[in-house]
């Protein structure tokens, strides 16, 4: 996923120069073995830089590739999120893996959602019941005893490194980690997504996974199925009064992206849902305004598509939705009905729907008919007091979302 470049035009310091450079040569090497030796050098420092703390030097690389190189931009920061949430870790004169797994809850209310300690007996219900169907036999497991909201996870690579050693080292010894004293507070969001975190680790070069072990792909979705079916009474005990919707355990990264996008439809329809309750009106009195969002309004891609919603005809936004976008997710991008193939418009083959699309079908399911699509590209601005983001109105201005002043205070954060 990609940032705004902080610092690209700052002098780099000589470890950020190599992993620039090193990130280049993976992306230009003709061979795999060239490549695969890259990515080993690569690996090496940023193994160091973890170890050290030097967060700042990795961010001051990826900054400069930011606006300079793309590709290698891509290559570097896979290879700083794989050598954060995976590990290499002695123990006994032994050498073994170790993998971090996040475990994305979806969850949606009018009312709170819960995060913080779990509960000893339920932890051990939950670890059993994870590591019952997702790791490879014989696999050492651990949980976090924490039901983190999405601003409670690690935020750095360095970060999640020290996470993944803490529970790589607890699974070798059989211990519990304790729960994080200062952990801090989460916003109150209608629609949110709360994780499990948890590490798997075997003797190097062993698989981690169950479908790994077994090759048999069909196990990923058993093991999402009995994950769904064994956890869900006691994940419904961690967050009443939700609903809520269980993703398959994968790497720290992926399920935290994976998270992020499957929040996104209950995210509007979780707001609907708030705003005609809380305000008394009927979806149809709902007017919702869209527009594209992204660090250069003028020519750059999309960031997030924000979503303000007013009532009746008024101007007023009540409420906002912020939907991210990731990887290419650009309605300029996605557009594939011009390079789709005939044969395969032919064979009733439909082009998967743009993000924009995809908003404005769940805002009409919604029962949100009137819909206001905004040509132009804002920039990505916010509150200069709170620091909320600032949402288009009909006439395309970009307001802060406020609810009517008779209306009581609950929920009124934005997803």
């Amino acid at each position: 996923m990609r940032r705004s470049s902080k610092a690209g035009s700052h002098k780099l310091s000589a470890d950020s120069q190599r992993l620039a450079t090193f990130a280049q040569a993976i992306v230009l090497a003709s061979s795999r073995l060239e490549e695969r030796g890259w990515e080993s050098q690569l690996d090496a420092l940023l193994q160091k830089l973890l170890r050290g703390d030097h967060q700042e030097t990795i961010d001051a690389a990826l900054d400069q590739l930011f606006g300079s190189d793309a590709n290698a931009y891509d290559a570097l920061m896979e290879a700083a999120e794989a050598a954060s949430e995976s590990a290499v870790i002695e123990h006994d004169d032994l050498l073994f893996d170790a993998l971090l797994l996040a475990v994305p809850i979806l969850a949606w209310t009018r009312f709170s959602i819960p995060s913080g300690p779990i509960p000893a007996d339920m932890l051990m219900t939950l670890s059993a019941h994870l590591n019952a169907h997702l790791p490879a036999p014989n696999v050492k497991f651990a949980m976090a005893p924490t039901l983190f909201a999405i601003d409670q996870l690690p935020r750095s690579h360095v970060e999640t490194w020290t996470v993944t050693q803490r529970l790589a080292q607890a699974a070798l010894k059989g211990t519990v980690l304790r729960t994080p004293a200062d952990v801090p507070e989460t916003a109150p969001f209608l629609a949110d997504t709360r994780y499990l975190l948890a590490v798997v680790v075997v003797p190097a070069g062993e698989p981690l996974l169950r479908w790994q072990a077994t090759m048999q792909l069909s196990d990923r979705d058993d093991a999402l199925t009995q994950w769904q079916a064994q956890a869900m009474p006691n994940i419904a005990r961690l967050l009443p009064g939700c609903g809520i919707e269980l993703l398959l355990p994968e790497a720290y990264y992926v399920a935290c992206r994976e998270g992020d996008r499957q929040i996104r439809p209950a995210s509007i329809r979780a707001a609907v849902h708030f705003l005609i309750h809380t305000l008394a009106v009927d979806a149809r009195d709902l007017q919702a305004s869209i527009g594209s969002f992204g660090e250069d309004a003028g020519t750059g891609r999309a960031d997030e598509y924000r979503i303000g919603f007013s009532v009746g005809d008024t101007s007023d936004v009540v409420y906002g939705v912020v939907w991210p976008l990731y990887g290419e997710e650009d309605e300029e991008d996605l557009s594939e009905l011009a390079t789709l193939p005939l044969q395969r418009l032919a064979a009733g083959e439909i082009p998967r729907p743009t993000p924009l699309e995809e908003i404005t079908t769940l805002l009409r399911e919604a029962g949100v008919v009137r819909v206001i699509r905004h040509a132009d590209r804002f920039p990505m601005e916010f509150c200069d007091d709170c620091n909320a983001p600032l949402f288009p109105d009909p006439d395309a201005d970009l307001v802060h979302a406020e609810m009517p002043e008779d209306i009581p205070q609950g929920a009124t954060h934005f997803h």
